[in-house]
């Protein structure tokens, strides 16, 4: 518990201290955001130049965080929690690579969709071959072959089978979060509620552990306890960050810290065995995606859009919704969908 806490902390204050540099050094090199043009987003041209790829400072605060939360403690570092980490810093990086070509190159088109792709392939098949070795004394490696809720069920699927899983889990949660970063503190904000509720869902597997004395109803986890390590530094992070990101946003988190809280939340919940509760836990995600997957398909098939715009938030910007009601309530729909998912794990957890 001590290495959660001092974890969160110390990440936290970082992103909080560090972030304001970052924005002065942004700001004199004029880096900032290039917004698009339009009708549709009139209200967002007055952001166009604030600066941009705070998700560095995100990326470093929760490695600054984690590391020094070990240190102080003495508790050893675990391939679950150095992996996932190693997932988002890799994430972290293709989009930096992203947004340094926006910005250097002035538009608001960065990477190609394909180089884009391809970039969370290899980082995500990195990750997924190394999750599935590193046993400990009870032959648990960091991730496992089959598919899992709030544990794993039936059948392995076998390591092709779930190298795939994992590079859907992967594109599908880190375009969510990037989809979602599109109004100030909306990503962060949500973000934050998740890893939350991997703070809780680690520690609470910690103490359930399947142990020689422990044999029912308990979580077969490789490194449960660095699982919410991990959640509570980046999750400090982010509320330092979010400091400066609120709305009106000093700082935008940009691809680098979209991609990289997306591929550490998919991570996590490899590592706790909790791939599919993850729809649940980050529904707000899993429905602003949703909204773009409904629209393009409309107009594809019919000629015809469902909403004004997408993602689903730009939809209530068009309506007349200020921008911080929007966020706001967003925020409670997030707090709902984490309050349920984390109601379905400990409801499970006991006997019927």
């Amino acid at each position: 518990m001590k290495t959660i806490l001092l974890s969160g902390a110390i990440s936290m204050i970082v992103a909080l201290a560090g972030t304001l540099p970052a924005i002065t050094i942004l700001r004199r090199r004029k880096l900032g955001q290039q917004v698009r043009t339009g009708e549709h987003a009139p209200a967002h041209q007055s952001k166009s130049g604030t600066p941009t790829m705070g998700g560095i400072v995100i990326i470093i605060a929760s490695l600054i965080g984690y590391m020094l939360g070990h240190l102080l403690t003495g508790d050893p570092m675990t391939a679950s929690g150095v992996l996932v980490l190693s997932l988002m810093t890799g994430l972290g990086f293709v989009g930096f690579v992203d947004d340094f070509l926006k910005l250097f190159m002035r538009r608001s088109l960065g990477l190609r969709s394909r180089a884009k792709l391809l970039g969370q392939v290899i980082v995500g098949v990195i990750f997924a071959l190394l999750a599935i070795r590193f046993p400990n004394a009870y032959d648990l490696t960091p991730a496992s072959e089959h598919l899992s809720f709030n544990a794993d069920f039936g059948v392995s699927i076998g390591a092709v089978l779930f190298v795939i899983w994992v590079l859907i889990m992967i594109t599908a949660t880190s375009n969510g979060v990037n989809l979602t970063d599109g109004l100030d503190g909306q990503a962060t904000g949500a973000s934050i509620l998740v890893l939350a509720a991997y703070v809780l869902i680690g520690n609470w597997q910690l103490r359930n552990e399947c142990t020689p004395d422990i044999m029912q109803n308990c979580y077969a986890v490789r490194d449960p306890l660095d699982a919410a390590v991990v959640a509570a530094a980046v999750l400090g992070a982010c509320i330092g960050f979010l400091w400066w990101n609120a709305l009106p946003a000093k700082i935008f988190m940009g691809d680098t810290g979209a991609l990289a809280l997306g591929g550490v939340l998919a991570g996590l919940a490899i590592v706790t065995r909790t791939e599919l509760l993850l729809l649940i836990l980050g529904g707000l995600f899993a429905i602003i995606t949703m909204s773009v997957v409904i629209q393009v398909g409309s107009y594809k098939l019919r000629r015809k859009r469902v909403f004004k715009m997408t993602p689903l938030h730009h939809h209530f910007e068009l309506v007349g919704w200020e921008e911080s009601t929007i966020v706001f309530r967003f925020w409670l729909i997030a707090a709902m969908f984490v309050a349920l998912g984390l109601g379905i794990f400990y409801i499970s957890w006991f006997p019927s």
